[in-house]
């Protein structure tokens, strides 16, 4: 089977190119495997390719950049979609004649408005399988309303957590489109996974407002005046750090917390900790979450629509808090930080939970999508409609269960009010 990934720019940074990159891989150990790069600019991508997946990209913006159409507007990619501004004429032509002379069996789109261009343009012989890293959620009315318009002519819709699904199912109405959580995969650590017994936090990301750093400092606050020797370290860049820093003096914390700018691998710096953090006011999954569970550490984070819910779970293997809550964030890390038994238990229970999210499970999971997309598209009819199980999420208290809860239950109440007609 061929593969075609549709990626907006595989030279940058990000978690939907870490995930794409992942899964590239995984399939190209049985299938021939292309990611398509929309735009480029550099000369080699961030993160390291496995030369078996071949990488092109489509506007090169460093000799394009002022190219006629690319002052153009876009008229396919989507207006209301958030990177419209980056795309433009030059980009609407080269994506519909690299849609119109694939060869691939599946070509898979990465993001609303690359979504929206596979679903209006690739040749019928195509599968058509379109991705959401984000959340339906979070798109804007406007966005909605596109990729309501378009979305029809899909056959596959992914989504990274079953609330997110289960909402697309709900809102969306799209007879024919199968929509399952594909969630994304981390690879197997390659470390001996962390002891518990390090006096440090570990968290990772972008530094931007959403991910509410802020909030996590003045939660640690709580921790560093009962057990000073504890220490905090936020990897990653990102335009907050200036603030984070002035906030950091402002509370006195320049001993405890530390923020140690981008790593790469992260593997190496989740084993030197013992609890993982997050504070998200959103988060659609939660890579991060999963790279520390996978490197033994338990993760404390916000109970953010929609991914934290439904991979921790709460008291066994992490803690989940209301979002916004510094107190409550703050508790319980102490809660962790206090008994060495109960974090070095959660710690192995992370790790065996996560397994859920190796490259095995995932990838077996992408290929029976993958190959039932194209098996249906040959025979001419739609994917059979057979949603992922939500056990796993139902078993959780966080946000995605109630989510996921509410559409299982109001999907019982309209069978029983069928069946009473």
């Amino acid at each position: 089977m061929k593969i075609s990934f549709l990626l907006h720019n595989a030279y940058g940074i990000g978690g939907t190119i870490t995930t794409t990159f992942n899964l590239a891989q995984a399939l190209a150990d049985r299938h021939d495997v292309e990611i398509v790069s929309v735009l480029r600019h550099l000369e080699r991508p961030h993160s390291a390719l496995d030369p078996r997946v071949a990488l092109r990209p489509l506007v090169d913006l460093r000799q394009e950049k002022e190219h006629p159409q690319q002052l153009r507007p876009a008229r396919v990619f989507p207006r209301a979609e958030y990177r419209y501004k980056q795309y433009s004429e030059l980009t609407d032509e080269r994506i519909g004649a690299f849609l119109a002379a694939t060869d691939a069996d599946v070509v898979i789109g990465t993001r609303p408005g690359l979504n929206v261009h596979l679903a209006l343009q690739a040749p019928g012989h195509v599968a058509r399988v379109g991705q959401e890293h984000l959340t339906l959620d979070n798109h804007s009315p406007q966005l909605r309303t596109a990729l309501r318009r378009a979305y029809p002519r899909l056959d596959v819709l992914t989504t990274v957590s079953e609330a997110d699904a289960a909402a697309y199912r709900r809102k969306m109405r799209l007879p024919g489109v199968h929509v399952e959580n594909l969630p994304n995969s981390v690879p197997d650590p390659t470390l001996p996974t962390a002891d518990g017994s390090a006096k440090v936090v570990v968290a990772a990301g972008r530094l931007v407002p959403v991910k509410r750093y802020d909030l996590l400092i003045e939660a640690f606050a709580a921790v560093a005046a009962e057990h000073p020797d504890w220490q905090l370290r936020i990897y990653g860049k990102g335009e907050q750090r200036d603030r984070l820093r002035r906030l950091i003096v402002e509370l006195g914390l320049w001993n405890n917390v530390h923020l140690m700018g981008a790593a790469a691998p992260m593997e190496a710096e989740w084993v030197k900790g013992s609890i993982g953090a997050a504070a998200s006011d959103f988060e659609p999954f939660g890579m991060t979450i999963v790279e520390a569970m996978r490197c033994g550490l338990p993760v404390v984070s916000t109970d953010c629509p929609y991914g934290p819910g439904e991979i921790i779970e709460d008291g066994v293997d992490g803690r989940l808090v209301p979002v916004g809550d510094r107190a409550a964030l703050g508790t319980a890390l102490l809660e962790l930080v206090r008994d060495d038994e109960r974090r070095r238990r959660a710690g192995r229970a992370a790790v065996e939970n996560a397994r859920r999210y190796a490259p095995g499970p995932v990838l077996e999971q992408a290929e029976r999508l993958l190959t039932e997309a194209v098996s249906a598209r040959r025979a001419g009819h739609p994917v059979a409609r057979e949603h992922a199980p939500l056990r796993r999420v139902l078993t959780s208290r966080g946000f995605a269960a109630r989510d996921a809860a509410s559409v299982a239950a109001n999907g019982v109440l309209r069978r029983v009010r069928r069946a009473g007609r």
